[in-house]
């Protein structure tokens, strides 16, 4: 298991697009992929799960992964959220 947190940056924070473009980017990776914030987990690989997480801008989330490819998984989600969205 490998994870770490993130703040969300953009405007929007991980609504409609950015929560799709989240979700292109885990199903990249084999690792099975959580997102947890305010203590509650989420499916990384759902994009209904994402969405109802509501994660808002400046709030901070926790991308954790086990698998394969998870320290990758992470690092690239994590990219993804602070250079992309």
């Amino acid at each position: 298991m490998y994870e770490a947190k993130v703040t969300i940056k953009n405007e929007i924070g991980l609504h409609a697009r950015p929560a799709s473009l989240f979700i292109q980017e885990a199903i990249k990776y084999s690792s099975n992929i959580a997102v947890i914030k305010d203590e509650k987990t989420y499916n990384g690989k759902s994009i209904m799960s994402i969405l109802s997480m509501s994660a808002g801008q400046g709030q901070e989330i926790t991308i954790k992964a086990t698998g394969e490819d998870e320290e990758e998984a992470v690092n690239g989600l994590i990219n993804l959220i602070e250079n992309k969205l």
